[in-house]
C-alpha cells in the first residue's frame, strides 16, 4: 500500500511540475502551505488514481478512455526518424505543428497555445479564471480537473444535474452565471456519459454567456462525432466570442502516452494563459514529429474509429443480451446503470483481470467502459456475464 500511495504521489507531482506551476508568481508557496490532496468520497475516482489502484495485468483496460488502436504507424516512424536529431530543442517543429493546425481550422497561429496534453492547459484555467474565489460552472457529472483544481485554489465548484437523457443542461447553467463566475466549462462530448449537445444550442449559449464569463469548451472527444468540424466551437473563435476550445491527441490519435493538447481562443486569451504554462520546454521532439505525420491522417482515423465502433456495438449487444440498459454514447466509451453496488462490481472485474470505471449518481450504481480492441471486449464481456 505504502509502495501505491508513493506512486500516486510522485505522478501526482510530476503532473504539478508539468502544468507549469513553477512558472506562477506566488503559486509555489501558496501550494506548499496546502494540505495534500485527499480522494474525497464526494465524487469518482479520476481515470489516474483508478489505474494505480487496480492490478497492473488486466486483460482489457477498459478505465481510462484511451485509444489502444493508435498512434498511427506514420506517427511511430516520424517517431524513430527524429531520434537521431533529439538534442535539438523541438522549437521549429512546435511551430510547424500550429501552423498546420491554424492552416485546417482557418485561424491565426496566435489563436493556438500547445502544452503536452490539456491537462496543464486545464491547470491553466483554473489558475487565471478561479483565482480570488471566483466559480465556475460544470454540468454533475462531467469531467472534473479542472473545477477540482479550482477548488484546490480556492475557487468555487458549482455544479449543475444533467438533463433527463443525461446531456448538460446549458439553459440551468446558464442561469448558474453571476458576476462572480470566472469560466464557464462544457465537456461536449461530456465525460463519463458520452453525450454530445445540439451544435446550434450550444453556439447560442456561447454567444449569451461569453458576454458575462469565458466558456470553455473541451472537445477532447469530438473527433468521435460523425463531423466534428460542424459540431466545433472554433466558429465561436472566429466570430470573435469570449471561447477557450481544448482539444487533445490523446484520444482517437492515439497519443495519451506521448501527451500533446492545444487551446483555441483569442490571441489576449493564449497570452494570459502563456503565464500558467511551460509551453514548447514541456513537449518532446518525438511527440511532436509524430503529431506533425499523424495530424488529419484520415485514412487511419477513419479505420480507428471504425474499429472503434464495431467494439462499441458488440459491447451494446452484451449489455442487451444480460438485460442492461446504456446511454447512447458519441464517444470512445459507454455509461450504464448497474444492478449491485458500484464499488463491489469494480472490484469484481477487476479480479478478472478487467479494469472500468464506477460512478454514483442519480441514486443509481453506473459503470463506465472504456471502449477497447475486440479482444478486450471479449474479456469484459466474459467477466461482466460471471456478475450480471
Amino acid at each position: 500500500m505504502a509502495n501505491s500511495i508513493n506512486r500516486r504521489s510522485w505522478i501526482r507531482s510530476s503532473a504539478f511540475i508539468a502544468g507549469g506551476l513553477a512558472f506562477c508568481s506566488g503559486t509555489i508557496s501558496k501550494l506548499s502551505a496546502m494540505p495534500k490532496r485527499v480522494f474525497r468520497s464526494t465524487r469518482a475516482l479520476t481515470d489516474q488514481e483508478a489505474v494505480l489502484n487496480g492490478p497492473f495485468d488486466l486483460k482489457a483496460r477498459l478505465l481510462a478512455n484511451e485509444n489502444p488502436f493508435g498512434p498511427s504507424a506514420a506517427a511511430k516512424k516520424a517517431i524513430a526518424d527524429v531520434i537521431d536529431k533529439s538534442y535539438q530543442y523541438p522549437f521549429m517543429l512546435l511551430s510547424q505543428l500550429s501552423g498546420k493546425i491554424a492552416a485546417y481550422e482557418g485561424v491565426a497561429q496566435k489563436n493556438i497555445l500547445m502544452d503536452a496534453g490539456s491537462t496543464p492547459l486545464l491547470l491553466a484555467a483554473a489558475l487565471n479564471y478561479t483565482k480570488g474565489g471566483k466559480n465556475v460552472i460544470t454540468g454533475d457529472p462531467s469531467y472534473d480537473d479542472l473545477p477540482s483544481r479550482a477548488e484546490e485554489l480556492d475557487g468555487k465548484w458549482i455544479k449543475v444535474p444533467l438533463t433527463a437523457d443525461y446531456k448538460l443542461d446549458l439553459d440551468a447553467m446558464e442561469a448558474k452565471v453571476d458576476a462572480n463566475t470566472g469560466l464557464v466549462y462544457i465537456c461536449n462530448p461530456n465525460n463519463p456519459t458520452a453525450t454530445v449537445v445540439d451544435t446550434e444550442k450550444l453556439k447560442a449559449f456561447c454567444e449569451r454567456v461569453s458576454k458575462k464569463a469565458t466558456v470553455f469548451v473541451d472537445e477532447a472527444y469530438i473527433d468521435y462525432l460523425p463531423d466534428p468540424q460542424a459540431a466545433s466551437m472554433v466558429s465561436m473563435i472566429k466570430a470573435g466570442h469570449n471561447v477557450i476550445v481544448a482539444r487533445t491527441f490523446s484520444k482517437l490519435y492515439g497519443f495519451a502516452g506521448l501527451r500533446l493538447g492545444y487551446i483555441i481562443s483569442q490571441p489576449d486569451t493564449i497570452k494570459a494563459f502563456e503565464k500558467y504554462t511551460t509551453q514548447a520546454w514541456s513537449i518532446s521532439a518525438t511527440t511532436l514529429s509524430a503529431a506533425l505525420a499523424g495530424y488529419r491522417e484520415t485514412d487511419f482515423l477513419n479505420d480507428t474509429l471504425k474499429k472503434t465502433n464495431a467494439s462499441k456495438e458488440y459491447l451494446y449487444s452484451v449489455l442487451k443480451k444480460e438485460g442492461y440498459d446504456y446511454i447512447p454514447s458519441s464517444a470512445n466509451f459507454v455509461m450504464f446503470p448497474l444492478k449491485m453496488d458500484g464499488k463491489k462490481f469494480s472490484a469484481e472485474m477487476f479480479k478478472r483481470g478487467v479494469g472500468i470505471r464506477d460512478w454514483k449518481f442519480n441514486g443509481k450504481d453506473w459503470c463506465r467502459v472504456s471502449i477497447g480492441r475486440m479482444d478486450e471486449m471479449e474479456a469484459f464481456a466474459a467477466a461482466f456475464k460471471e456478475l450480471s
